[in-house]
């Protein structure tokens, strides 16, 4: 049996094979275009359609075809660009940059600070300085700086432009300066407290001013205790370790805090074994006054002393050697030590008679009260503003300051008092009382007033109960 040769492999026609060659091109170049997936799944069709004998193209059959028949069946990836490109392209929106945050800077208020230096510190323009007090009288207010004040600046985003200057001046008080077209305009807000009342019970060690800290009150209002009570006690000479003082005052408070305090409502004061009782009426007309707890007015027509805390030098004497001129001469007043430049006040509304220079008593202004009454304040550093000869002064008010002119050791005031043209002493003289409640208004006042003390009494109780336990 005569072998057979081995078959020879099946030889395809030239034009299949240049066919193959550009499809396998056209496959390589999809590739790099399509996703990896859709090329796979296409390759393997095509890979099927050339390897099944029963589809085989004879040699008279067009290449082209076959080229043709690829392309409908795997389009060309540059045609697939080109109608990429030609299709319409959507516009990405693209938004505009957010608009650059103005700048904030904080600057604290320190000892020799001005509102250029901060300004300076802050990076901004001298010349914003004067533009900013420029464009308001009131934008003046943000110069008059206190130590540790906060200013809050609002600056354009190069740092170079002031768009708003805000500050906290008090608890109760903010001012604000805005750009706008014309400059800058100013705004104040005030914020209203509420009031509720507090009670504060002190006993005296050294003096009123640390007795009333030690009870929780502030320095005005422990003054302002010493001034109703002024009229009966010198709180210059009379105050003893062991006197007490309670008060019911008036509290400023915004969001629970305290920020101040109002008017005392009622208080006692004992001095010496001796109690005093005031309480603040305010009648039909809305006027104030303290009275005391049965209706007598406190006021007197002339407070205790000219000057609040002075200790007494040289008391009123019939025989006393005079410093300066070495002989006995009769001191017909009192002398205040205390540091120059300390107020005086009036001690009863009056005439002045004059404000001037008088002597060995200096710069001296003394005051007519009525037909009965004239008072001389001598030695003064200079006069209050408004204080002239002639001019009219109220009790209270503040005429002139401490000093030593005219014949003077030290700084001091010397005081008389005089009654019908006599020299008497202020310290003894016993003082005309100013009008009680009217009439009219008795019911109303103690239906004010009775609370207020029976208040009172049961606080100093329940302290008292604590403190024994």
């Amino acid at each position: 049996m005569t072998s057979q040769p081995p078959k020879a492999p099946p030889l395809y026609p030239k034009t299949h094979l240049l066919a193959a060659s550009g499809i396998a091109a056209l496959l390589s170049l999809a590739l790099l275009v399509f996703p990896s997936s859709e090329v796979e799944a296409k390759r393997t069709t095509l890979n099927l359609e050339l390897e099944t004998p029963a589809e085989q193209l004879t040699q008279d059959q067009d290449a082209a075809d076959l080229v043709q028949a690829t392309n409908e069946a795997n389009p060309s990836p540059f045609a697939q660009i080109e109608q990429q490109d030609s299709a319409p392209v959507e516009t990405a929106k693209v938004e505009a940059p957010a608009p650059a945050a103005p700048t904030h800077r904080e600057v604290i208020v320190s000892k020799g600070d001005t509102l250029s230096t901060l300004f300076q510190k802050v990076g901004l323009p001298a010349t914003s300085v004067h533009e900013v007090l420029a464009s308001d009288k009131q934008a003046k207010q943000f110069s008059q700086l206190k130590h540790g004040q906060k200013l809050e600046f609002e600056m354009s985003p190069d740092g170079l432009q002031l768009n708003k200057l805000h500050s906290q001046v008090s608890d109760l008080e903010t001012i604000t300066l805005n750009k706008n077209a014309k400059g800058y305009t100013f705004r104040r807000v005030t914020t209203q407290p509420t009031m509720r009342s507090a009670y504060a019970h002190g006993v005296i060690s050294s003096s009123l001013s640390v007795s009333g800290q030690r009870a929780g009150l502030p320095h005005s209002t422990t003054m302002d205790m010493a001034k109703v009570f002024g009229y009966d006690i010198d709180f210059a000479q009379d105050i003893r370790p062991g006197d007490q003082f309670e008060l019911i005052y008036e509290q400023k408070v915004i969001n629970g805090k305290t920020v101040g305090t109002g008017n005392i409502l009622s208080a006692r004061f004992t001095n010496r074994g001796k109690t005093f009782t005031a309480v603040r009426y305010t009648n039909k007309q809305g006027i104030s006054n303290y009275y005391t707890a049965d209706g007598n007015s406190m006021r007197k027509a002339f407070i205790r002393t000219p000057v609040d805390f002075a200790r007494i030098s040289s008391r009123f004497s019939s025989g006393r050697k005079h410093p300066i001129l070495n002989k006995i001469r009769a001191h017909k007043g009192v002398d205040y030590a205390a540091p120059r430049g300390t107020p005086i006040k009036a001690t009863g509304d009056g005439k002045v008679l004059l404000a001037g220079r008088r002597g060995g008593y200096g710069n001296t202004v003394i005051i007519q009260h009525g037909n009965t009454y004239r008072t001389l304040y001598g030695h003064m550093q200079g006069f209050a503003k408004g204080v002239k000869t002639g001019g009219s002064v109220k009790q209270g008010q503040v005429i002139g300051y401490i000093g030593t002119t005219g014949l003077s050791t030290g700084p001091h005031l010397h005081y008389e008092f005089q009654v019908n043209g006599v020299h008497v002493d202020p310290l003894g003289q016993k003082l005309p009382m100013a009008d009680p409640i009217a009439k009219a208004e008795r019911t109303r006042f103690l239906q004010q007033s009775q609370p207020l003390m029976a208040r009172m009494n049961q606080e100093k109780a329940t302290l008292l109960a604590s403190s024994k336990r």
